[in-house]
């Protein structure tokens, strides 16, 4: 409940952002547009996100006959959600991770590497799918849609404020009196917003991660194999990387992306450590 109320507050921050962004640029008209564009394009990811990601990292069907203790375990955890069964994927790497996509539970999809089914043990296989799998519960995608078409609305917003404040945007106020830092006001707002924009969208994927775990050691019964499963991941996935891109990087389990320092305010995933205390405390 906690994750709730804090993914909660955060899309009410992101936007009071998108509004103070439009008012600070006085483009109403331009804020409606760029909100409308983003909506589109977010949407239509949204929409077709499982067939692009899929293909992008290669991601085969299996059948039952191919990995049976996969679809096992899948079908016993869609049961325990109470849940479609999603399509299954493998794909072809040795660096272990997996992800959820889909735009709802009925047209869900689970991919892992095969580097995941090679070491994991059931316990921990359980663990990781049970955590994608609350993805697909919880609505995951839908959730982090909202986020992504604020936040891009912002972007395209502040980019059209600061070509006006560079091409005399502010003219009208220093012809009535305003001073010259309004122009000056608005091009510092139209730099800050959209990285201000992009810190709490993260902070939304990192509380959607915390989610996931939480739902996902209840769903698999006890918390021990997606605990196992993230220190195995995490030492497995740094001595193979994937190669995967910044776009899809928050699907995964796992961020396959590694960072550190400041580059950690803009990952999608919480620390290792602390997901893993977390899931001790339970």
């Amino acid at each position: 409940m906690g994750n709730l109320i804090k993914t909660g507050l955060l899309l009410v921050v992101l936007t009071c952002l998108l509004v103070l962004v439009g008012a600070a640029s006085g483009a109403r008209q331009g804020m409606t547009i760029a909100f409308i564009l983003a909506l589109v394009m977010n949407v239509g990811s949204y929409w077709f996100s499982d067939k692009i990601v899929l293909a992008s990292y290669g991601a085969r069907p299996v059948t039952e006959a191919g990995a049976p203790q996969l679809y096992r375990v899948v079908r016993e955890l869609a049961a325990q959600a109470r849940i479609p069964v999603p399509a299954i994927y493998i794909i072809q790497d040795d660096s272990p991770n997996a992800f959820a996509t889909g735009r709802n539970p009925q047209h869900a999809a689970v991919a892992v590497t095969e580097g995941t089914l090679r070491i994991m043990t059931e316990d921990e296989l359980r663990g990781v799918l049970a955590h994608e799998l609350s993805h697909v519960k919880n609505r995951d995608t839908l959730i982090m849609t909202i986020p992504a078409t604020i936040a891009g609305a912002i972007t395209y917003l502040a980019q059209m404020a600061q070509w006006a404040a560079i091409f005399g945007g502010g003219r009208r106020s220093n012809d009535e009196g305003g001073g010259g830092g309004s122009a000056t006001g608005v091009f510092l707002m139209a730099i800050l917003a959209p990285i201000a924009a992009m810190l709490i969208q993260m902070a939304i994927s990192r509380s959607r991660e915390y989610e996931a775990d939480a739902t996902g050691a209840r769903l698999a019964g006890r918390a021990s194999g997606l605990q196992h499963a993230l220190q195995k991941l995490d030492m497995a996935s740094r001595q193979v990387p994937m190669e995967a891109t910044p776009a899809t990087a928050h699907l995964f389990i796992v961020n396959p992306l590694t960072s550190g320092g400041i580059a950690s305010l803009f990952s999608t995933h919480p620390p290792i450590e602390e997901r893993i205390a977390r899931l001790r405390a339970m």
